[in-house]
């Protein structure tokens, strides 16, 4: 039997550390130890693509809570059932010791417990989930109601630019002297010459 840590953070900028600590201390080697910085909405994970592959039946999978494993509600409920029931592993969740597949084969009752208690948390993980984007929906929607605007900044044209732009326009200067003056390729030329024509600036 062998024993994999996987730990996962949604963002680059999140640490792995509390997590990958906590499997250090339960005894788990560190090249054992697979993680993330990537989205729990699916299962499209590049190590955690890889620590599958490796899972045999008697083995074991720990990870710190269920969220860490996914956020889709139906696809926690399949990929738990394709590790323990297809590839015969277990798993077990350090946050929730009830969640430990360890215990199925000791009583009927045990497998019981933990299947309603992975339903449970696996409804709560997704609902957090939506609730954190619709918090960031009703955000941006009163952001937008107060005069926030998201997006990328509109370029500021300097004088300089503008008058080259109008003699260009107005047929003052050639297409060749225009770029000259101004220094820009071609076609950002004409994006900005566009953006000027129809006032967008």
């Amino acid at each position: 039997m062998i024993t994999y840590g996987y730990a996962r953070v949604s963002a680059k900028d999140q640490n792995l550390q509390r997590q990958i600590a906590s499997f250090i201390e339960f005894g788990i080697e560190k090249c054992r130890i697979f993680s993330d910085k990537k989205s729990g909405k699916d299962f499209e994970r590049k190590e955690y693509k890889k620590l599958v592959k490796k899972l045999k039946s008697g083995d074991l999978l720990v990870i710190k809570s269920i969220d860490r494993l996914g956020r889709n509600y139906d696809q926690i409920i399949a990929e738990w059932a394709h590790i323990t029931s297809d590839l015969g592993a277990d798993i077990l969740v350090l946050d929730m010791p009830l969640l430990d597949t360890r215990t199925k084969t000791e009583t009927l009752v045990g497998k019981f417990i933990s299947d309603i208690v992975l339903q449970v948390l696996s409804f709560v993980a997704q609902n957090e989930r939506e609730n954190i984007k619709q918090r960031q929906a009703d955000g941006i929607r009163i952001a937008r109601q107060n005069g926030v605007k998201f997006g990328r900044p509109r370029k500021k044209y300097t004088d300089e630019f503008i008058s080259i732009a109008t003699d260009y326009i107005q047929k003052r200067i050639s297409l060749k002297t225009a770029l000259n003056l101004s220094g820009a390729k071609q076609d950002n030329f004409f994006y900005h010459i566009r953006k000027i024509k129809s006032g967008k600036i």
